[in-house]
């Protein structure tokens, strides 16, 4: 893939909506929408709209990335579903990028995420440069997260990541390795009812 195809990047994983699109020109644009709730009914309206102040439409599309998580479920649902959708009508590659990645793309030099994942916990991962993990994503008590900071590096502890580094290093990603499938970390809330839990009744 060129590394000029032009590439639409998604975040719902936190209270935005954010898209970012890469140009053949190297040029980024973005949207952003500061919204909790109310991204499936925004989403499609505000991709429409980015690609048609840029001059191009969905055909004109190479690939598409979006945040795999952690973040809110019902958000990264919207946004790899919207993704997933993209890609298989164009028949294009599409990319995931972990938001714990996505945000350490923002520092140049090492960096340790640490965001707030209420209850006391927090999600943790360290990295060397942009992109670069040296630990695997974790879901750790907050105290331990904090005392494990690595001294030296740049703490990361907002939720919002830079849509068009995103778009940008998703263009260059193996779709084979980054693949678009939820990291949740913490496990759904609401678990699905099973074939054993519901009470069979005779037709």
């Amino acid at each position: 893939m060129s590394a000029l195809s032009i590439t639409l990047a998604i975040d719902t994983a936190a209270p935005r909506l954010q898209l970012g699109l890469l140009l053949a020109n190297g040029r980024t644009d973005v949207s952003v929408d500061e919204i909790a709730t109310g991204h499936a009914e925004l989403i499609f309206e505000r991709i429409a709209s980015l690609l048609d102040r840029n001059g191009i439409g969905y055909a004109d599309l190479g690939r598409v990335v979006t945040t795999t998580g952690p973040g809110s479920f019902t958000g990264l649902r919207i946004g790899l579903s919207a993704a997933r959708g993209i890609g298989l009508a164009r028949d294009i590659p599409v990319v995931g990028v972990s938001s714990l990645v996505a945000l350490s793309l923002a520092v140049e030099g090492p960096s340790t995420v640490l965001l707030d994942a209420r209850r006391g916990e927090a999600y943790f991962q360290v990295f060397a440069g942009p992109g670069q993990k040296t630990t695997e994503g974790d879901l750790l008590p907050m105290a331990i997260a904090q005392a494990a900071i690595v001294p030296g590096t740049t703490l990361i502890s907002s939720p919002f990541v830079d849509i068009g580094l995103v778009a940008r290093y998703g263009a260059m990603a193996d779709p084979l390795t980054h693949q678009p499938e939820p990291n949740y970390i913490r496990d759904a809330d609401a678990k699905p009812q099973t074939a054993a839990r519901i009470e069979r009744r005779g037709i």
